[in-house]
């Protein structure tokens, strides 16, 4: 809903750990210039089930956004947009907001 949190979630496949370092440390800054921060970052350690044959990836994040206009806002930023040739060098991922 409009107005509620919104946490949004990445699935990440790395490519280029080099490459994954210039797209960490910037991308922090886009997230909070939309009220938003990072909750967790971590590496996949076990899939249990994989019903719905999701790609393989190694690392997640987990971000929190006061709303879900913000999280939009984010995602369609200049300030996000700006990282997307590196992030493309860096990683393939899946992202999604859940609330």
């Amino acid at each position: 809903m409009i107005g509620d949190k919104m946490k949004v979630v990445g699935l990440i496949a790395l490519k280029d750990a080099e490459a994954f370092e210039r797209y960490r440390s910037q991308v922090g800054q886009t997230i909070e210039c939309y009220g938003g921060t990072v909750v967790f970052r971590g590496t996949r350690d076990q899939v249990f089930w994989n019903e719905l044959g999701c790609a393989e990836f190694n690392a997640f994040v987990e971000i929190e956004f006061p709303t879900s206009e913000a999280a939009t806002q984010w995602a369609n930023s200049a300030e996000y947009g700006a990282l997307l040739a590196v992030r493309n060098e860096a990683l393939s991922v899946t992202l999604f907001g859940v609330s």
